[in-house]
């Protein structure tokens, strides 16, 4: 993780991992048949770091207010860790484990979002929100927005989302 936090994932290796553990490349195949699953496990590391964060953020607050938490804390750690941050969405279709780490983010997040909009639109609304907090991190990293500009985006975007929520509330 420190090699990709430095470097990326980009400019991960074998031998680059290998050198910085003091091991000869062929002892990491022991451990991980290729790079892609070197970069599978790192990911799902990623995920499990991001669900740590988001379940500290979200506490014991009321459904809008743990909504705003989790949706900073997500945008914090794609700001301080971008490198780190880019094997959050990384997947490997010929991982035959699938994500479960994947899978576990998703239940936590979908868990949260239907305390404010219910079962019947948690999916749409999930899916909207994500999109939102994912827009936000990568045009942020990117430079298209500022600092100031994202959290304006952010506040904007979260009232937007809760307002939705409050104005159909009968649809839940």
């Amino acid at each position: 993780m420190k090699l990709v936090k430095d470097e990326g994932v980009e400019n991960l290796a074998i031998r680059s991992v290998a050198s910085a553990l003091n091991l000869a490349p062929n002892a990491l195949y022991r451990y991980f048949k290729s790079l892609a699953a070197l970069e599978a496990a790192l990911a799902e590391e990623t995920r499990l770091q991001m669900l740590v964060i988001m379940q500290k953020a979200a506490g014991r607050k009321g459904p809008a207010e743990t909504i705003r938490a989790i949706s900073e804390a997500y945008l914090r750690f794609a700001h301080e860790q971008p490198r780190v941050f880019a094997l959050y969405l990384k997947t490997s279709a010929s991982d035959p484990d699938g994500n479960p780490q994947c899978t576990k983010n998703t239940q936590f997040f979908l868990e949260q979002v239907t305390r404010v909009y219910g079962e019947k639109r948690a999916w749409k609304a999930s899916h909207a929100l994500w999109a939102l907090l994912h827009g936000i991190a990568v045009l942020r990293e990117a430079r298209v927005l500022t600092q100031a500009q994202s959290s304006t985006s952010l506040k904007f975007g979260l009232q937007m989302w809760i307002d939705g929520a409050l104005s159909s509330s009968g649809d839940k």
